[in-house]
């Protein structure tokens, strides 16, 4: 049977019934295995806000200083995790809510100027295949651990990346945009190496959508299979996808 990782962004929880709707359809598929992937960068600008601190990225990345990481932990391994393991429950599934690191996953520290913020970098026993046998869906948190036990922010989209390659899976990026757009705001069905270039040196891509299209690009040539970015905002879409129709931007490597 099919595996299939989905990374869904943290803005899901700020949308009434979102992850409800989004699991409602996973349930429904029984032809396929899921992992969910999430991050919750909403929820972590307010918890940093009510603390006193300000908010900074670079290239799209979360600047991570040590003393922010309690807060920016709790809200992504904490309280995101366990709101999306309620949507979950509530849809019938049966959750088990974990870092990156009990997915299998090891990380380093990107670069010094970010602070906290990790990149993954090798494979440890990984309980996810397990987990699946027994039926449960795991939603792994992009909160991660490097050896010695030095905990990290994860970009979302590279955790999933990385869990897709673990478990030579599928991979979808659900985000709030159903496709990649062009300079005229119209979709994008399919993008390439030479494509994505071109529209990221134009301004065309650029932010958060840089970030994801560039894991999206590593991670189809990674997979040696194509990726796809569509919206949790249609979760029918997602159904679409399992059957093999063409919906969102597939990144092709």
């Amino acid at each position: 049977m099919k595996t299939w990782v989905i990374k869904i962004g943290g803005a899901v929880l700020n949308t009434a019934d979102a992850a409800k709707a989004l699991f409602d359809v996973l349930v429904s598929q029984q032809q396929a295995n899921f992992v969910i992937v999430h991050g919750g960068g909403a929820l972590v600008d307010a918890w940093l806000m009510d603390a006193g601190f300000a908010s900074a990225k670079h290239q799209g990345l979360r600047i991570s200083p040590k003393e922010q990481m309690p807060y920016i932990v709790g809200a992504l391994a904490g309280c995101a995790n366990k709101q999306l393991m309620s949507q979950a429950i509530a849809s019938g599934h049966k959750p088990v809510g974990m870092s990156l690191y009990e997915a299998g996953v090891v990380v380093k520290q990107k670069l010094k100027a970010l602070g906290q913020v990790g990149q993954c970098c090798d494979s440890i026993d990984c309980i996810l295949p397990s987990l699946i046998e027994q039926g449960r869906l795991p939603l792994v948190s992009s909160i991660g651990f490097d050896e010695e036990g030095l905990w990290y922010n994860v970009n979302a989209d590279e955790a999933a990346a990385a869990i897709a390659k673990e478990l030579d899976a599928e991979l979808i990026f659900m985000t709030d945009v159903e496709a990649v757009l062009d300079a005229n705001k119209q979709p994008l069905h399919q993008l390439n190496t030479q494509q994505i270039d071109a529209l990221i040196l134009q301004g065309v891509i650029q932010g958060g959508m840089e970030v994801k299209v560039k894991t999206s690009l590593l991670a189809a040539q990674h997979l040696r299979r194509g990726v796809y970015i569509s919206s949790w905002l249609k979760p029918e879409n997602l159904v679409a996808l399992l059957q093999g129709e063409h919906v969102g931007t597939k990144i092709t490597p």
